[in-house]
């Protein structure tokens, strides 16, 4: 029988292959430490599912609350992403319905060549929400920093949250660590590539919530308090 020569870059790198156990208690040890590793790994999901499950309504059936969040999802040409822009025709919607009297609308401007409020803005006053009744949050960087700023920065207590259905449990649940009362109302969209891509993506936002809500930093950006959504309430009687 002629001898197979394995070469030599081959075995260097099977000399750091590890073996499969060969005993039965070596390999219950080997199946508990995955299994753990996986209920580790999904924990943060499941927190924020119990977090947020009995919180989340529909357009209809949300309660009246005074201000709308709406989370920034991406620009495309200057102008909202398609996920972005069905946001904003939900926010919209509460608005015409009565459900909320401002919206907050809350992204990244990091750059000057970006700014999602303003494109959010244009969008939601192109739907037929007034102009006054929008406020700007400029620094909402990430999930977390939106919440914490809606409440320091714009004081906002009580609020509905409209994002779309895999990333709607995660804001609810942030936002009310961040001390907003807080409803949901999902966005649903068609399962296609993006929305697989965001539920993935979720599995690991969630691990970064879970240590947010814990340890609770403070935003990338806090500045001063600002008045915008309590002059827009006022202005709105």
């Amino acid at each position: 029988m002629r001898r197979v020569r394995v070469p030599a870059r081959v075995a260097a790198r099977l000399k750091w292959v590890r073996p499969l156990p060969r005993t039965t208690r070596a390999r219950r040890r080997t199946v508990q430490a995955v299994m753990i590793g996986a209920v580790l790994a999904l924990a943060p999901a499941t927190w924020t599912h119990a977090v947020a499950d009995s919180r989340l309504r529909t357009t209809a059936d949300v309660p009246v609350q005074d201000v709308a969040v709406v989370f920034g999802a991406g620009l495309w040409n200057g102008r909202p992403t398609p996920y972005l822009a069905h946001r904003l025709d939900t926010a919209a919607e509460l608005y015409r319905a009565g459900k909320v009297k401002v919206v907050l609308v809350t992204g990244d401007n990091s750059r000057v060549e970006y700014d999602e409020p303003d494109a959010m803005r244009a969008y939601l006053t192109g739907r037929g929400v007034p102009d006054g009744r929008i406020v700007s949050d400029y620094a909402g960087f990430d999930t977390w920093d939106s919440c914490v700023r809606a409440k320091k920065i714009f004081g906002v207590d009580r609020a509905v949250l409209v994002t779309q259905d895999f990333h709607i449990k995660r804001a609810v649940a942030l936002c009310r660590a961040a001390g907003i009362e807080s409803y949901g109302v999902k966005v649903v969209e068609p399962h296609d590539s993006v929305f697989y891509y965001g539920g993935v993506r979720e599995l690991v936002a969630a691990s970064k919530a879970a240590l947010d809500a814990a340890l609770r930093p403070d935003p990338h950006f806090l500045g001063e308090r600002e008045e915008g959504v309590t002059e827009a309430l006022a202005s709105a009687g």
